[in-house]
């Protein structure tokens, strides 16, 4: 019993001592190490995500409220179809590069048009012109290539005009781009999409065009006002 008393308080001391010995200095090269999930990684820093500081929303009246919440309602419920077609496109071009015959890659290409049409044909039948409009906009967004000119690549030059001019029945441009830049609706679509990304109501999807939120929000100003250029 003593024995196992004086071993207890033997490792009580060791323990005490342990915690009085002063914290050294990390070497210049341990400084630089971080551990990440098990991995030593010679960086003095991780690289994070984009994080944007969003003002309260303001609106001049509410007419122009009512506007943004519904292109917000709008542009929520199409976000995803823009983001997966992004995704096959992707895909397709990925799988297309490794077949080396003409006639493999356009038997191919079918597969794959058919098996898009049969996942998305029902739900984009539903969608209201504005929805659609917004949806040519969002694909331009997601993948840099305008709805009209994918029909094309995909299909042949005359079905991509067919398409073109069905769609003007409905009022709806496949060649229209998104341009968050010189249009202030398309910068209102964005600032949509980014709250959306921070508070993870959509699953972030970054465009493949060259603008910067940052600096179109300066431009801009308040979304429910447009700023004087």
């Amino acid at each position: 019993m003593k024995k196992e008393i004086l071993v207890g308080l033997l490792l009580l001391f060791t323990f005490l001592g342990w915690a009085q010995i002063k914290e050294q200095p990390l070497d210049s090269v341990a400084e630089k190490m971080i551990i990440v999930e098990g991995d030593s990684l010679f960086r003095s820093s991780i690289d994070l995500d984009e994080v944007y500081l969003f003002g309260k929303l303001e609106f001049p009246d509410y007419q122009t409220k009512l506007r943004y919440y519904i292109l917000r309602r709008k542009t929520l419920k199409v976000y995803p179809y823009a983001k997966l077609a992004a995704e096959r496109l992707v895909e397709l071009n990925d799988s297309i590069a490794k077949i080396k015959r003409r006639s493999k890659r356009k038997k191919y290409t079918k597969k794959v048009q058919k098996y898009i049409e049969d996942e998305f044909s029902e739900e984009l039948k539903k969608l209201t012109r504005t929805e659609g409009q917004i949806l040519v906009k969002l694909i331009h967004r997601q993948t840099g290539t305008t709805a009209f000119h994918l029909v094309k690549e995909l299909r042949s030059g005359w079905r991509a005009f067919w398409y073109s001019t069905t769609a003007k029945m409905f009022k709806i441009t496949l060649k229209e781009e998104f341009d968050p830049e010189n249009v202030h609706e398309d910068y209102i679509i964005e600032d949509v999409l980014q709250r959306a990304f921070a508070s993870y109501r959509l699953d972030r999807q970054k465009s493949v065009l060259d603008y910067d939120y940052a600096t179109l929000n300066d431009k801009w100003g308040n979304v429910g006002e447009k700023k004087q250029k």
